[in-house]
């Protein structure tokens, strides 16, 4: 597979003094797509690269593993049995074993187990590959969302996306190369900064993409300016800014503001058209569930808003865009994932919403001949405990969960590791979540322990300064 290198970066200096340049950032509308990295030595010739783009699925409040694609049996013959499990840290109760509210069955040739709330995405369990055995390390949404997205447990660190447009650059400069979309019920508790470029500069942080009305806000130009005037406006700007800048080498500021003066303007022909979906098939459009009427349940939207996302997505990638993240839930407790109130209410609710779309996303990936270079990534913040809370309902659990993958390189119709018998812990294969993020970043073709940012007098990386592994057996 060729390898795409990204374009030499418009900074002047050496790539450590000017990204340590730009260290106070400067607010900008997806700088990451004209900023471009050179390639970092993270970028190895002699590491296999898999997939080129990646899309991450992110279920916000903790999908429960036991309840969507790890059969027990154990826990469903002793359902209802008392048991003592740790709940909080170090707060060992007593609590009653919880099965799940519907059957998981197995599927295709593979035979992985698939819950029968999900039937659309179990006619694909033969593409997916499930990590079974991650633990992570908090037990609150907003430290564990940061811990998922950027490593790290506070707030100020690069997340996923920003060091794959960092380590990558861009394949197409009219686009963002990072984007994210939000469920219209809310964002994540810990906000921006799960998809923020921490320390590095603005320019790696993702663009946010509205489902309706102006894609991007303060895209519009000002009222009586048409396109040509604003060319020449730019333009204008760009001599001047060109001129001052001779004047004063090594201000990279001024270089950043010429690229997020040019991208903004490429922008506002380019993002309306990605997000128009009216010369779809009505074929395709009925895939992503995007015809379909909204659920029973008075918290539902339905699929249509989450499969007009996949399949923005899929545009996106289409077009070059390195890193695009949907967050399906919002808002609090069953408005999201977080089944503290009711585990079959929530997968009632928020199964039917993600089922069709993602299985409309991986089919139309395939037709187009796009996944086997497209990472896709399923999962949350954290998973969900195996006994009931408050009559039914489950508490956070960062102790044992899964996420799945399918396309960009990873085998299919595969599982690793394992939860223990109750689905409670990991057991078999224990995997932290730097070691998903090591595979992930090897699966885009780079070294986790060499691709690094130089700030504060440090060499960071995205798996911190514990060892971790990249994850071979899910690899094909």
């Amino acid at each position: 597979m060729k390898r795409h290198v990204a374009k030499k970066p418009v900074l002047s200096a050496s790539r450590r003094e000017a990204l340590c340049g730009l260290g106070a950032g400067f607010g900008s509308l997806a700088l990451s797509s004209l900023l471009q990295a050179e390639e970092p030595s993270a970028v190895n010739p002699n590491v296999p690269t898999l997939a080129k783009r990646c899309i991450f699925l992110f279920m916000y409040g903790g999908p429960c593993s036991v309840d969507t694609f790890d059969h027990k049996p154990e826990l469903v013959k002793r359902n209802g049995q008392e048991v003592d499990i740790e709940i909080r840290r170090r707060s060992i109760q007593k609590q009653k074993l919880l099965a799940s509210p519907y059957p998981l069955r197995q599927h295709g040739e593979s035979g992985l187990w698939c819950t029968d709330k999900l039937p659309h995405l179990a006619k694909h369990m033969d593409k997916l590959c499930l990590i079974k055995s991650l633990y992570s390390d908090s037990f609150a949404h907003g430290s564990a969302l940061l811990q998922m997205n950027s490593g790290r447990f506070i707030q100020g660190s690069p997340t996923l996306g920003s060091w794959m447009t960092y380590g990558l650059g861009t394949e197409n400069e009219n686009i963002p190369a990072y984007v994210v979309m939000l469920d219209p019920r809310g964002g994540p508790v810990s906000g921006r900064p799960n998809w923020g470029s921490g320390f590095m500069p603005a320019a790696y942080q993702g663009t946010q993409l509205r489902s309706k009305g102006e894609p991007i806000i303060d895209l519009a130009p000002a009222s009586g300016m048409d396109r040509s005037m604003q060319r020449r406006h730019i333009d204008t700007l760009r001599a001047l800014n060109e001129q001052h800048m001779h004047r004063r080498p090594g201000n990279s500021d001024l270089e950043a503001r010429i690229a997020s003066y040019e991208l903004a303007f490429q922008l506002q022909t380019s993002a309306p058209e990605v997000m128009d979906i009216s010369g779809e098939t009505r074929q395709t459009l009925d895939s992503y569930g995007i015809f379909d009427p909204k659920g029973d349940h008075k918290l539902s939207l339905g699929p249509a808003h989450f499969g007009r996302q996949c399949l923005i997505a899929r545009r996106l990638v289409e077009r070059g865009s390195r890193f695009v993240q949907i967050y399906s839930g919002g808002g609090h407790q069953q408005q999201n994932w977080d089944a503290h109130h009711g585990a079959k209410e929530n997968i009632d609710i928020h199964g039917p919403e993600i089922d069709k779309p993602i299985a409309g996303l991986l089919t139309d990936l395939q037709q187009r001949g796009l996944l086997d270079e497209t990472l896709v990534i399923w999962g949350g913040e954290f998973g969900r405990q195996p006994v009931s809370q408050n009559d039914g309902g489950r508490d956070h659990n960062p102790k044992g969960f899964l996420y799945w993958m399918a396309g960009g390189g990873v085998k299919g119709g595969h599982s690793h590791g394992e939860l223990d018998e109750l689905g409670a812990e990991a057991a078999v294969d224990r995997h932290h979540i730097r070691d998903l993020h090591a595979t992930i970043l090897h699966l885009m073709g780079m070294d986790h322990r060499k691709l690094t940012y130089f700030y504060g007098g440090l060499d960071h990386k995205l798996t911190g300064v514990q060892e971790a592994h990249v994850i071979h057996d899910v690899i094909a």
